[in-house]
């Protein structure tokens, strides 16, 4: 689905509040609320907009260690066999085949080290993992909200 500029902008607004009304967005972008309704609403029905959701800090439910761990993969793992291993640990909160020499890129969140340690241990146990490579994330320095990875940054800002 191709967004025209006013959805484009009506997206932007959802991504920087779902919360805000239809009259609110529709104020901003020269709608009524009914016309920003059936707007969101067909955009929900063409899948540009997938749902709405709360954005949690990870730190307010415990969670202050971050990691990002490539998996090196024995032989030929399919995708498939990858995402239902990592799918088994509540850490993994993101998961990604690769380009390059790692197979997979996994995102994790834990309570600790120790915690993380432990994840490790058991992703290291899964019978189609040869090794990984783990980075810690010492600080966060941009994260776009509500990007689902299915478009591009751009597509999102509503640049073309």
């Amino acid at each position: 689905m191709r967004l025209d500029p006013v959805d484009e902008r009506i997206v932007a607004m959802l991504l920087e509040d779902g919360r805000a009304s239809f009259a609110e967005i529709g104020g901003q972008v020269g709608l009524s609320a009914p016309a920003v309704k059936r707007r969101v609403d067909r955009l929900r029905q063409a899948g540009a907009v997938t749902g709405f959701t709360a954005k949690v800090d990870p730190r307010a439910l415990g969670w202050t260690t971050e990691a990002y761990v490539e998996l090196f993969c024995q032989g030929k793992t399919s995708p498939a066999t990858i995402r239902a291993g990592v799918a088994r640990f509540p850490e993994v909160v993101a998961a990604c085949t690769l380009t390059g020499e790692a197979d997979a890129l996994v995102h994790i969140l834990a309570a600790d080290i120790g915690h993380f340690e432990r994840v490790l241990e058991r992703i290291n146990a899964e019978p189609y993992v040869a090794r990984t490579r783990s980075s810690l994330v010492l600080s966060r320095l941009l994260e776009r909200p509500g990007l689902t990875g299915q478009e591009t940054p751009g597509q999102a800002a509503g640049q073309k």
